[in-house]
């Protein structure tokens, strides 16, 4: 196996996508630098400009460190990427927006013998004297060269570097991770409880509704795709007027307007009419209780992802 020639990578453990490279303010500096400083910028991110990063359609989505992306462009120290893992109605080939070209790193065709997932929420990436380099981040994928009783040995943006077995899940490529029950995915999502809300985010750093969605599947094997307006037309469609058929792990979508607008929301039924979500600015991911809440006249579909 081989990965695609002469294609362009994520460099740091988590780039943010924006909608252009004027959506970047002050502010957010430590957020498109190399390395990323990623905690300090939400940290200090005030919550006016962190609302701002939907309001003012600033941000799209992120990625992961290892991940592929396609450019299209380069003006100014950006790249126009598309994200070629993130399926949307916006491009066919994936997930469209702008990159600090130093959070990206052109490579060519490596030789590889599968490739590892990482498991954790978070976990240390070494060099190839096991010195540390990188904290990695949940769901990162890189392509394995060898192996040692201890170790991959994994082709990463920073060349050859190492990463423990104990905390990656390998397959021989990312299509042929183990899919596992959606339930799965809900005992993953639990870990993230009180996880602040993050507008675009994919990481364990924050995550907006979908991108939860997005990554507790992706962990059970399923390349869903990114937004919750599309994930709610694939999978497998269920009754959205009947409960009773509901399983844990099934994503429910809601719409303003009790339900016949656009699709804005979308998180795991967790059973016993709750639901497992990474509701908004300024809130965590929580289990809540659908009777009685705002969300409960807003569900406007069902879909099943379970192979």
């Amino acid at each position: 196996m081989t990965l695609v020639s002469n294609h362009w990578i994520c460099a740091v453990k988590v780039a943010t996508v924006w909608t252009e490279p004027a959506s970047a303010r002050e502010v957010d500096s430590p957020g498109i630098s190399n390395p990323v400083q990623l905690g300090e910028w939400l940290e200090a991110l005030p919550y006016k400009e962190r609302l701002a990063l939907c309001d003012e359609n600033r941000v799209q989505t992120q990625l992961l460190y290892g991940e592929p992306v396609m450019v299209d462009e380069i003006s100014d120290g950006w790249a126009k990427i598309i994200a070629v893992w993130q399926p949307s109605k916006k491009d066919v080939r994936g997930y469209p927006g702008w990159v600090p070209l130093v959070q990206l790193k052109e490579v060519t065709e490596v030789e590889n013998k599968g490739i590892v997932r990482v498991k954790d929420s978070k976990t240390q990436l070494w060099d190839m004297e096991e010195k540390p380099l990188l904290v990695l981040p949940f769901n990162a994928i890189l392509p394995v060269i060898s192996e040692t009783s201890s170790y991959y040995k994994v082709q990463a943006p920073n060349g050859e570097t190492l990463i423990r077995k104990e905390n990656v899940q390998f397959a021989e490529s990312i299509e042929q991770l183990p899919k596992l029950p959606p339930e799965e995915a809900v005992k993953l999502g639990e870990l993230y409880l009180d996880l602040p809300y993050l507008w675009g985010g994919m990481s364990p750093y924050g995550y907006d509704c979908s991108g939860f969605s997005y990554n507790m599947l992706k962990a059970c094997g399923y390349l869903i795709p990114r937004d919750a307006s599309d994930q709610a037309i694939k999978g497998k469609e269920v009754s959205k007027d009947d409960p009773s058929l509901w399983k844990r792990g099934d994503l429910l979508f809601f719409a303003n307007d009790e339900g016949t607008g656009p699709v804005r929301h979308v998180g795991f039924y967790y059973g016993n009419g709750q639901l497992l979500h990474s509701p908004s600015t300024g809130k965590s991911v929580e289990i809540l209780v659908l009777e009685g809440s705002k969300l409960e006249k807003e569900i406007c579909a069902v879909r099943r992802y379970d192979g």
